[in-house]
This record gives C-alpha cells, sequence and structure tokens, in this order.
C-alpha cells in the first residue's frame, strides 16, 4: 500500500483503505532520516482497524510526514 502526501502539512491519525484485514509493517518511508528528512513516521507494526475504506475491505490509522512517500506491506 503506497501513501503519498504532497502538501507541507504533517497529517496524524490519517485513515488509508487496505485490501485485507491484518498487520502491516513500513517498509519505506521518504522523510526517514536516512534520507534527510525528520523522521516522522510510524515504525514497527499497525494493526488494521476493522472499518472499510475508499472502497477497501479495511484501513490503517497512519502518521504521514509531509512532503513525503511510505509503503506499507501486510505481514504474512
Amino acid at each position: 500500500v503506497v501513501a503519498l502526501n504532497f502538501t507541507p502539512v504533517p497529517r496524524t491519525g490519517y485513515r488509508i483503505g487496505v485490501p485485507a484485514t491484518g498487520t502491516y509493517r513500513e517498509i519505506f518511508n521518504s522523510d526517514s532520516r536516512h534520507y534527510g528528512g525528520s523522521d516522522t513516521g510510524n515504525g514497527g507494526l499497525l494493526e488494521t482497524g476493522g472499518k472499510a475504506w475508499m472502497g477497501l475491505a479495511d484501513s490503517l490509522t497512519i502518521t504521514l510526514p509531509p512532503l513525503a512517500g511510505m509503503i506499507f506491506v501486510k505481514n504474512a
């Protein structure tokens, strides 16, 4: 799942739709300190919330850094 924020404002508590219920982990964050960013992100694992969203089966509530892109994958 890819989430992008093209605004200069961080989005906390931002809900995104995901295709399946379960646990997801952030595998890429362009705001990471490794790329010169502020390291705003979700770290670790995120659990779906049991709420369908954006036409998808479930959703995650994430922190989306400003002017950044993130990639999440479902744990097996």
